[in-house]
């Protein structure tokens, strides 16, 4: 059992010189610092060395998160991600924290549809006390009858304010749930009110049970250290724990083809101004084969990646029809994701007119393709964003750790980059059918007020514009 830890600054003693581990895990160096090993309980591990500062980064991600929640249990890996604050056999409720903000460090933690995930930024000689209680609530959580009450609330508190008193977010819910009429990332991460008032201290320790455990979990390592820095303290503190051993494969429901386009309208008061949001299912980076991806990555840049150079930016934002329109594409998730248009008409262009004038731009798009020097453009400015994000030891290690979550390998994060700046026009072409000339589209209208049916009747098309679905919810961060 891990010690306890007290809560001041704790001196940490200097690894001893030819400590030798017993089935010590092969190690393999896949690029410049970065390492790559797996400990004997099935535990994951990716070491990113960055001597710049005397500063580590520990992360944890599990690989489970809310779309493999029962049904009628939604909300309760957010929930379970809250508790794993409230102490353990040797730690009380909130100690974790003041022992690491006392270090003069910072953590927190957060929940998304496809794992949940724990990290810590502090000086690199605290590393090993960051990663003894890590290891101890990894496996030694303990709940009390009060602090699973009173979390509950907390979390009631936190959808209020972040979902229910938000209608961009309350159309969200809306839109994600018609998008994903059978997979479950239609389902709030926080979950519905109703079924989070409903969960116990039974169902957490259930979820903690099935699913906290060394083979289900990536353990990335950022910053001053060395692998074997890194090797020695993980064979320590997480290598006793042992592996669950039966954890079941991820298979949840997948959505069925789509044979029409979906309208989808919601009004508010507390609305500024109407948005518009069209969203089409989309393939998510594969293992082994991230090309689809990278055209799909590709495409939302040069559609709506910036307001003054790209397509939707020139063509809608600059003449006056529109005072926002972009495009977004996220392939980070275990199963189909989705790209979306995302419009805002100026003052005086009615939602049918900046959708219709949309509508043209895309239309126009998938016949002419890409203008060369914007796909040039693009390309470049994803190799620049590639060499500035190495400045963040926090940011590389928060890649590897989305993507070992969602299915891909350590080269496939590696080689990302490059696959990247080896898109063609014909990719991109081919994503833009994909996702531009099929049907399937939610397209959804977020309005300022409720609209008049006879006004409508003859200002919008045939079929009634849809409420824009806010942008999608972001993983839910333990506050």
């Amino acid at each position: 059992m891990p010690r306890p830890m007290l809560p001041r600054p704790v001196p940490v003693l200097p690894l001893i010189a030819g400590l030798t581990l017993f089935a010590a895990p092969a190690m393999a160096d896949l690029a410049e610092g970065v390492t790559h090993f797996t400990l004997p309980n099935g535990l994951e591990t990716v070491v990113i060395e960055d001597r710049r500062a005397p500063v580590v980064v520990q992360m944890v991600w599990y690989r489970i998160g809310a779309a493999d929640e029962e049904p009628g249990k939604s909300g309760i890996a957010h929930y379970l991600e809250h508790l794993m604050f409230k102490g353990t056999d040797t730690l009380g409720p909130g100690e974790f924290s003041r022992i690491v903000t006392t270090n003069g460090g910072s953590d927190n933690a957060f929940t998304s549809w496809d794992f949940t995930a724990y990290f810590q930024r502090i000086a690199s000689d605290r590393l090993p006390m960051v990663m003894e209680m890590e290891a101890d609530r990894m496996a030694n959580l303990s709940i009390s009858d009060d602090d699973w009450l009173a979390e509950r609330q907390v979390v009631l508190e936190e959808r209020a304010q972040r979902v229910d008193s938000d209608p961009r977010a309350l159309f969200a819910e809306e839109l994600n749930a018609v998008l994903y009429d059978n997979h479950p990332y239609g389902r709030p991460i926080i979950g519905w009110r109703d079924e989070i008032e409903a969960l116990t201290l039974d169902d957490a320790n259930a979820w903690y049970d099935a699913h906290y455990a060394p083979d289900a979990a990536i353990l990335i390592v950022a910053g001053d250290v060395s692998a074997d820095e890194v090797r020695a303290l993980a064979e320590e503190h997480y290598g006793p724990i042992p592996a669950r051993g039966d954890i079941a494969p991820r298979l949840r429901p997948q959505e069925p083809p789509k044979r029409a386009d979906r309208r989808l309208e919601m009004s508010d008061p507390r609305v500024p101004q109407p948005s518009m949001t069209r969203r089409i299912l989309a393939p998510a980076r594969e293992a082994g084969d991230q090309r689809q991806a990278a055209a799909l990555t590709v495409l939302a840049e040069l559609l709506g990646g910036s307001s003054q150079t790209s397509v939707l930016g020139r063509e809608l934002v600059l003449p006056g029809k529109a005072l926002f329109a972009g495009a977004r594409y996220d392939g980070l998730s275990l199963d189909a994701t989705d790209f979306a248009l995302s419009l805002v008409p100026a003052d005086g262009v009615t939602p049918a007119e900046a959708e219709a004038a949309l509508d043209a731009v895309l239309t126009r798009f998938l016949e002419d393709g890409p203008d060369p020097a914007d796909l040039e453009r693009v390309r470049t400015r994803i190799r620049a964003s590639e060499i500035y994000g190495r400045d963040s030891a926090h940011a590389r290690a928060y890649d590897f750790g989305q993507g070992l979550s969602t299915g891909l390998s350590v080269q496939d994060v590696l080689d990302w980059p490059r696959i990247l700046g080896e898109v063609i026009e014909e990719d991109v072409m081919q994503a833009a059918r994909l996702v531009l000339d099929r049907p399937g589209s939610v397209t959804g209208w977020l309005l300022p007020e409720a609209p008049d049916p006879d006004s409508l009747a003859a200002d919008l098309p045939a079929a009634l514009p849809a409420p824009e679905p806010p942008a999608t919810i972001e993983p839910e961060v333990q506050g």
